[in-house]
């Protein structure tokens, strides 16, 4: 089951999505039209912002695409309130997209700028946010840091809700452990007596759950009960009333009253009906099941558990079923259908490979414990698997010595997950290497995975170049998020192939911005030729992407370009969250070269020239004031000398 405490961060994380997209789904068309409206940067902000919530629940995605253009629009007017707005909502369709790592980096940048406006409540809602990720990853113990953190803020600011949301947190954190069960209990016995003194039911629901799960979970169902049944009084009338039910339906069954068991999942599942919250139907069905099959009613166990797949299923809800799948194949054996038994079995092994893969993907998408950590976890994993099947390989011959029909095919059953599995980590480390070579160059990936660690290099000579979109706030208005992020995509993907034929390396994208380096990480002579060969061939696909857009009434971008060449360091910084980065003073002049060109030019600074100038025509524009840089050399290049 999902735990409740998990369960409060969520709705804290996403409560005014849901607000806003129940109650003001109609707005949308009227922001939109306000937005597009003469108005000033500062209330487009606002709106912006505004918007980006609306579409938190049905599209993150656009949420996402709009608080980027908001935050873009308010670094420019240097709007920090908006700024800051801007990237909590950016860190929240991220959280509700599942790409935690961009979660935490935006909430990161959001809290930095709370931090300059002094917002306090800022400060603390962006240390629960990181640490819910944190926790959902896996790394409690930056988890705890966070929260506790969040904590002390929201107590020297006396925010009694997110104080009470801290310590139910911290109270999750410390129950993932045996040992801190204490300061598990603690945490939540002090979130239960606020709850009590802010007398708000749902809160008081919330916090007397978490203590019943609690004691659930050490064996003290006298007292889970007492908190549950006050939980179950709390949330009346609320959609969360049929969780702590399902709970008190499973104290029942652990203490063998079957009947009140069965009575109780029963009422839950009819609330969870009638308010069409299909997991809360799910679990409910599941508990059902367990109930009856501890009673030994075996075909009305098979019955709740195959009715809990039909909702589970489409909802994806993977632990629910397993239980399922799981307490079929008991079921069945039990009866001595030993056709159906394997079949489930067969289901349930398939279902433990969806979890085992989902976990891996996560693990992917993160990176958050390092490649290293990563390894042992998949050796770890495999080891439990194997211990698994040698669990169910000694039931398998017990039931060959009592006779029971069916021991060969699940001899060749378990071999077979054996195989599989090994297959499949395999397969799982040929794309964990696919990502790496995606995120890092390949020299600095194999020294990151020899020695746990990529040294700085420093190069001598290295052609940096810079992209930026000039009419990008403009044609953004006059697109959908979804169109923006479509045209975005098409223009990043053919740079990707442009720098990829010329042997570049991508450094990043920052908004509408482009950069890339040769001449790295792998030093060559042919760098400053390759890169303005790869600037010629970017510019030529915009121009040829405005005509085609022009010609369909379509908004385009234009582009301005820029390349300098001169020394650099470059690697890889930290021990989190891995990204290939360069640093110096030719990338600050390479970017003043972007800034300084002209739209469909490739502007080059007298330093590029002066390597370039017998392979290029060139027109010199001349000594050129940048941005703290002083009077520089810049030169157009006009195209390859015939």
């Amino acid at each position: 089951m999902i735990n409740k405490t998990v369960r409060f961060i969520i709705v804290n994380l996403a409560f005014i999505c849901c607000f806003y997209a129940k109650g003001y789904a109609n707005e949308i068309d009227s922001l939109k039209k306000l937005i597009s409206s003469n108005i000033p940067d500062t209330n487009k902000v606002n709106l912006l912002n505004k918007l980006s919530k609306l579409y938190f629940n049905d599209n993150p995605d656009t949420a996402v695409t709009i608080a980027a253009s908001s935050k873009k629009i308010a670094e420019q007017v240097n709007f920090r309130p908006g700024l800051a707005l801007a990237l909590k909502n950016m860190g929240i369709g991220y959280y509700l997209q599942g790409k935690y790592k961009e979660a935490v980096l935006t909430w990161q940048q959001a809290l930095d700028v709370y931090k300059l406006l002094g917002d306090k409540v800022g400060v603390a809602n962006m240390l629960s946010n990181q640490g819910a990720v944190y926790s959902n990853q896996g790394d409690e113990a930056k988890s705890l840091e966070l929260h506790l953190q969040s904590l002390k803020m929201s107590e020297e600011i006396g925010d009694s809700l997110r104080i009470l949301t801290s310590l139910n947190n911290i109270g999750g954190v410390y129950q993932t452990r045996p040992g801190t069960y204490d300061k598990a209990l603690e945490y939540f016995l002090r979130a239960y007596k606020l709850s009590l003194a802010i007398k708000d039911k749902y809160l008081i629901g919330t916090a007397s759950v978490n203590l019943g799960e609690f004691y659930f979970k050490i064996g003290d169902d006298t007292t889970a009960l007492k908190y549950l049944k006050e939980s179950v009084i709390a949330y009346e009338g609320t959609e969360d009333l049929p969780y702590p039910l399902n709970y008190i339906g499973r104290v029942y069954t652990r203490e063998k009253n079957y009947d009140r068991a069965i009575k109780t999942h029963l009422e839950a599942f009819d609330i969870s009906k009638k308010l069409d919250t299909r997991l809360d139907m799910t679990q409910s069905l599941v508990g059902l099941a367990q109930a009856y099959y501890a009673k030994g009613e075996l075909a009305s166990a098979i019955d709740a558990y195959k009715r809990s797949l039909l909702y589970g299923k489409p909802l994806n809800a993977v632990p629910e079923i397993k239980d399922a799948y799981e307490g079929l194949s008991k079921a069945y054996t039990k009866a001595t259908d030993y056709a159906n038994a394997v079949k489930y079995q067969d289901s349930l092994l398939a279902i433990k490979d969806t979890i085992y893969n989902i976990n891996t993907d996560k693990k992917l998408g993160t990176l958050q414990f390092g490649f290293d950590l990563e390894k042992k976890e998949s050796q770890i994993k495999l080891l439990n698997k194997d211990k698994e099947i040698q669990q169910r390989e000694l039931q398998r011959q017990k039931l060959v010595r009592n006779g029971f029909i069916g021991g060969f095919a699940v001899v060749l059953l378990f071999a077979s997950v054996f195989f599989l599995q090994r297959n499949r980590i395999s397969k799982e480390k040929r794309r964990s290497e696919e990502l790496l070579l995606n995120i890092l160059p390949e020299e600095t990936a194999e020294e990151l995975k020899a020695t746990g660690a990529a040294k700085a290099k420093s190069f001598d000579q290295v052609s940096v170049l810079f992209t930026d979109f000039k009419n990008f706030t403009q044609a953004s208005e006059k697109l959908t998020p979804e169109e923006l992020v479509a045209e975005i995509n098409h223009c990043y993907s053919e740079f990707d192939r442009i720098i990829t034929r010329y042997g570049i390396e991508k450094i990043k994208t920052i908004g509408d911005s482009y950069m890339c380096a040769g001449g790295l990480p792998v030093a060559n002579n042919t760098h400053q030729v390759d890169i303005v060969l790869a600037g010629l061939d970017m510019v030529n696909f915009i121009e040829r992407n405005k005509e085609e857009r022009m010609a369909k009434g379509q908004p385009y971008f234009e582009l301005r370009l820029g390349v300098h060449t001169g020394p650099v360091v470059a690697g890889i910084v930290g021990i989190k969250k891995f990204a290939y980065d360069i640093w110096g003073d030719t990338v600050n002049t390479a970017s003043r070269m972007e800034s300084s060109g002209g739209i469909g030019k490739v502007n080059i600074s007298g330093s590029t020239y002066e390597l370039i100038k017998d392979k290029f025509n060139c027109t010199h524009r001349g000594k050129i004031e940048a941005k703290n840089k002083g009077m520089i050399d810049m030169y157009f290049v006009d195209g390859i000398r015939s």
